[in-house]
C-alpha cells in the first residue's frame, strides 16, 4: 500500500520539466553491478553508487535495530499473518507500476523520481509493488516489511532509502468469506471497547469514497469495518503505552477519507501523539483489478502501507533519518531488541554551510533530485542538508542561474572547514563534468 504526502508520496504530482540533465549525453558505463548481478545500462539508468551500497544493509532485519524492533512489534500484532522480509528490491517497471494500475503519465515513473537500473528493471519505490507476486502465490492474510527507493531532498526527514510494512488480508466474496470477517469484527470491537482509545471515524462508505463497481456494497462495508478496526487495534497496541492511555486521558485515533487510484474506499489514520495530530499511515480496499492480476477474481479485501522511519523518529525521539544509517557504537548501543527508549543525542556538531553557485547549458534545467543525488555520491551523510536558495534568469541572455546552500555536518564527529571546502570542491568539480555547468 503507498503512502501519500509524507505518507503515499508518490500521489502528489510533482513538476517534471520536459528536458532536464538527466537526459543529456552524460557518459555511463556500459554495464552496472547490483547485488553482486551486473547489468546492462541506457538511456534510463540513474541507480547511484550511493544506493547501490545501501541495498544489502537491510536495516529492518538488523537484530536491536529501532527499525527491527518496530517490525516485530507490528507483526507480533498480527501473529496469523505470514511475515515477509527478504523479497528482492529489484523489480520490473510493470511489478511497481502497471500490475496496480499507475497511470502511464504518473510522475513516480519518471527517472527523476525513481531509480532505474534500466528501462526494464528498478528499484522498488513501495512494498506494494509485491502485492500482485504475494497474492499470487497464495496468501491470504501478510505482512510484508522491506527498504523501498525514492529519489528525494536532502533534509532531516527525507532521505532516498526507507522501510516500509504493507499488511493486507483478503477472505472470499461469499457469504463464507463474510462471516468470518463478522466474527473478526465481533472480536476486535469488544476488544477496543474494554480499552482506553478514543477514535473519530467517517463512514465506512460516502459519495466521495464510494464502493467499487464490481463489489457489493454490504461486502465493502463489512471489509472497511474490518479494516478499521484491526488498524485502530494496531494503533493502541503501538502507541498506548508511549502516551499512558488511560480511561480518564486515552489514545485518541481519527480517521480521514483519501482519494488513491488502488483502493476505494481509501482513508488516512491519524494519532495524536505529545500535542499534535500524526499522519501514520494509508488504507483502504483493494482495487479489484489488483486482485484479477493475481488471479483471485473471487475475492475481497484491504490492505495497507506504514513508513517504519516516521513512525520510529517519534517513537524513539530520534530527530534525523541520517542516524538510523549510522554505524556508531553511540547510536546502536542505546538499543535493545523489543523495546522502545527515548534516544539521547550524544553530541551536536557545529553546521558548515557552503554554497554552489552556477549557470546551466543554454536550453536546459537541473532537477533537485539529480543534484541531491550527486552530493549524496560525493560527501554521503555528511551532508545534513540541501536548500535551492537562488534561481535567477539573467534578463538579457536568458541564461538561468541556480545557487544550493550546502550544509556539512557529520553526526559522529566535528567537521574541520578544511574537509568541507574538500568536499564541496570535489561536489562542484562533478557537478561541471557530470552535467556541463558553468560554475559562478
Amino acid at each position: 500500500m503507498r503512502l501519500s504526502g509524507s505518507l503515499w508520496r508518490n500521489i502528489r504530482a510533482r513538476g517534471v520539466p520536459s528536458r532536464y540533465l538527466a537526459n543529456m549525453a552524460v557518459q555511463r558505463p556500459c554495464h552496472v553491478t547490483v547485488l553482486g548481478e551486473q547489468y546492462p545500462t541506457d538511456h534510463m539508468t540513474n541507480i547511484s553508487p550511493t544506493i547501490v551500497s545501501k541495498l544489502p544493509l537491510k536495516l529492518h532485519t538488523q537484530p536491536s535495530h529501532p527499525l527491527s524492533t518496530l517490525r516485530g512489534l507490528i507483526e507480533s500484532h498480527f501473529p496469523s499473518y505470514t511475515h515477509l522480509s527478504s523479497l528482492s528490491p529489484l523489480v520490473t517497471p510493470y511489478q511497481n507500476f502497471d500490475l496496480l494500475s499507475f497511470p502511464k503519465d504518473h510522475p513516480g515513473r519518471s527517472v527523476t523520481d525513481s531509480y532505474y537500473v534500466n528501462k526494464d528493471l528498478m528499484l522498488r519505490t513501495h512494498t506494494s509493488a509485491h502485492e500482485v507476486e504475494v497474492f499470487g502465490r497464495g496468501e491470504t492474510k501478510w505482512l510484508l516489511t522491506a527498504d523501498v527507493y525514492r529519489r528525494d531532498e536532502i533534509d532531516g526527514s527525507h532521505y532516498p532509502v526507507f522501510h516500509q510494512t504493507e499488511g493486507a488480508r483478503i477472505v472470499s466474496a461469499n457469504s463464507t468469506g463474510m462471516k468470518e470477517i463478522e466474527e473478526d469484527n465481533e472480536r476486535l470491537a469488544a476488544h477496543l471497547e474494554q480499552s482506553s482509545i478514543e477514535i473519530e471515524d467517517v463512514p465506512h462508505l460516502s459519495s466521495t469514497n464510494p464502493c467499487q463497481p464490481a463489489h457489493d456494497p454490504k461486502h465493502t462495508e463489512l471489509i472497511a469495518k474490518n479494516l478499521k478496526l484491526s488498524l485502530n487495534s494496531l494503533m493502541l497496541h503501538l502507541f498506548a503505552g508511549r502516551v499512558g492511555a488511560t480511561a480518564q486521558n486515552p489514545l485518541k485515533v481519527r480517521w480521514i477519507e483519501a482519494t488513491f487510484p488502488w483502493t476505494t474506499p481509501s482513508f488516512e489514520v491519524e494519532v495524536f501523539f505529545r500535542g499534535k495530530w500524526l499522519e501514520i499511515l494509508g488504507c483502504g480496499v483493494i482495487y479489484q483489478p489488483t486482485l484479477d492480476n493475481a488471479n483471485v477474481s473471487n475475492k475481497l479485501g484491504w490492505a495497507f502501507g506504514l513508513g517504519l522511519e516516521r513512525i520510529a523518529m517519534v517513537l524513539y525521539s530520534i530527530p534525523d533519518i541520517r542516524l538510523f544509517w549510522s554505524q556508531d557504537p553511540r547510536f546502536l548501543s542505546q538499543f535493545k531488541q523489543g523495546e522502545i527508549t527515548t534516544f539521547k543525542p550524544y553530541s551536536k556538531y557545529p553546521a558548515c554551510f557552503k554554497d554552489v553557485s552556477f549557470w546551466l547549458p543554454e536550453g536546459q534545467t537541473l532537477h533537485e533530485n539529480d543534484f541531491c543525488d550527486l552530493v549524496r555520491d560525493v560527501a554521503g551523510d555528511v551532508v545534513e542538508d540541501v536548500k535551492l536558495i537562488d534561481d535567477f534568469t539573467h534578463p538579457k541572455t536568458n541564461r538561468k542561474s541556480l545557487c544550493y546552500r550546502i550544509n556539512y555536518r557529520s553526526m559522529d564527529r566535528s567537521l574541520s572547514n578544511d574537509e568541507a571546502n574538500s568536499l564541496n570542491a570535489q561536489v562542484v568539480s562533478c557537478l561541471r563534468d557530470r552535467f556541463r555547468v558553468e560554475i559562478r
